[in-house]
C-alpha cells in the first residue's frame, strides 16, 4: 500500500508540472484565439534558462524562475510577431503551419547552441524528505507543488484584480468589441501570449529540476503532454486545464505502476481519448469557456 501511495504522490507532483504547463496553453489559446504548436519548445527555452542560471548564479531557486519565465516570454514574443500578429484575418490553418515551422527553427537552434546530448541538473536541492516510512514528500517535490500553486494564485488574481487582467478577458471574448472599447487588442494579445509561455517556461524549470535532467529534443514530448492536458480542460477554461494536468499525471504513474514505465505515454493518451469520446468539451463545464 506504501508504494502505490508513493506512486500517487510522484503522480501529484508530475500532474502539477503538467498543469502548469496547461495552464501556460491555455492562455496562449484563450488570448490569441489559435492553437500552437510551438509551446514544448518554449518549455524546453525555460528549461535551458534556468539550467544556465544555476550554472552561473548559484542554486537560486527564484532567479530560476524569473529567468525561466523572463527567456520564454521573450520567446513567445518572437513567435507572436512570426506566427500570429499578420494572420488573424487569414485562414486559421496558415497561423497553425507557422507555428509548426517556428517550433522546428526553435529545436534546431536549440541543439546547435546547447548541444544535442542531454545535461544532468544535478545538487540543486537538497536531498530531504519529509513523511514516514515511504510515504512522504521530497524537498523538490514540495517546490514543485508550491511553485504551481503560486503562479496559480498570481494568476488568478491578475486576471480577476488588474486592469492588465481584465483587457485580457475582454480580448480573449470578443477581441472586435475589446478593439471598440478602446483596448489595444494587438499589445493585449502579444502580452498574454508571452505571459503564457512564461508560465510554460517555468514548468520547463520545475520538469529540470524534478527529472534532474534536460534535452534540446525534450519540446516534443513535453508539448504533446502540455497540449492533451488543455484539450482535456476545454482548450481555453483555464481551471479545467489544470485539473487535467494533474489528472493526466496521476493517470500515468498509477498505470505505470502495475505495468511498464514504457506504458506512461499509452496511458496518457489512451485516458485522453476515452474522455474525449464521453465528455467531447472535456472537464469544462461548457465548450469554448474563456479565462
Amino acid at each position: 500500500m506504501d508504494y502505490y501511495l508513493s506512486q500517487l504522490i510522484n503522480g501529484i507532483c508530475q500532474g502539477s508540472i503538467y498543469a502548469l504547463m496547461a495552464i501556460g496553453y491555455s492562455v496562449v489559446v484563450g488570448v490569441v484565439g489559435l492553437v500552437t504548436f510551438t509551446h514544448g519548445d518554449i518549455i524546453m527555452i525555460g528549461a535551458f534558462a534556468a539550467f544556465y542560471a544555476f550554472q552561473y548564479f548559484g542554486n537560486n531557486l527564484l532567479l530560476a524562475v524569473l529567468a525561466s519565465f523572463a527567456a520564454s516570454g521573450i520567446v513567445g514574443v518572437f513567435v507572436y510577431k512570426v506566427a500570429y500578429e499578420r494572420f488573424f484575418d487569414a485562414p486559421r490553418h496558415i497561423s497553425l503551419i507557422c507555428t509548426i515551422g517556428v517550433s522546428m527553427l526553435l529545436r534546431n537552434l536549440a541543439q546547435i547552441v546547447f548541444g544535442p546530448n542531454q545535461k544532468p541538473l544535478l545538487n540543486i536541492l537538497p536531498n530531504k524528505f519529509y513523511g514516514r516510512g515511504v510515504v512522504g514528500f521530497t524537498l523538490s517535490q514540495l517546490v514543485v507543488i508550491s511553485t504551481v500553486l503560486i503562479l496559480s494564485l498570481l494568476l488568478y488574481l491578475l486576471f480577476s484584480k488588474t486592469r492588465w487582467g481584465i483587457m485580457l478577458r475582454a480580448v480573449s471574448q470578443d477581441r472586435k468589441a475589446a478593439a471598440m472599447m478602446g483596448i489595444n487588442v494587438n499589445r493585449t494579445s502579444m502580452l498574454g501570449n508571452s505571459l503564457g509561455c512564461g508560465l510554460g517556461g517555468v514548468a520547463g524549470m520545475l520538469m529540470a529540476i524534478y527529472y534532474q535532467t534536460l534535452v534540446a529534443t525534450m519540446g516534443g514530448s513535453v508539448g504533446m503532454k502540455a497540449f492533451s492536458s488543455s484539450v482535456l480542460g476545454g482548450l481555453t477554461d483555464i481551471p479545467s486545464a489544470a485539473l487535467g494536468g494533474l489528472v493526466l499525471g496521476v493517470v500515468e504513474n498509477l498505470g505505470i505502476t502495475f505495468t511498464s514505465v514504457s506504458f506512461r505515454d499509452i496511458f496518457a493518451f489512451v485516458f485522453l481519448v476515452l474522455v474525449l469520446i464521453v465528455k467531447p468539451e472535456g472537464f469544462a463545464k461548457k465548450s469554448g469557456a474563456r479565462p
